[in-house]
């Protein structure tokens, strides 16, 4: 049982800060991006999501996993 409640505490952890790594990226993507256009800021925000999930997930697995 502690080793369930460990795994979904984790897992929980993990949907966090993804969550929040995409959403701080995704932002800074588009906040560069806008300065040019809309379209290169949809193009910023887009690839700042995927930046987001990886740091989100590095930051779970090194530091708090």
């Amino acid at each position: 049982m502690l080793a369930s409640s460990r795994s979904h505490q984790w897992l929980a952890m993990n949907k966090l800060c993804i969550f929040i790594g995409v959403m701080v990226f995704s932002w800074m993507g588009w906040w560069l991006g806008a300065k040019i256009g809309t379209m290169t800021g949809f193009a910023l925000s887009s690839i700042g999501s995927v930046v987001g999930v990886y740091v989100g997930w590095r930051i779970n697995r090194d530091y708090l996993g």
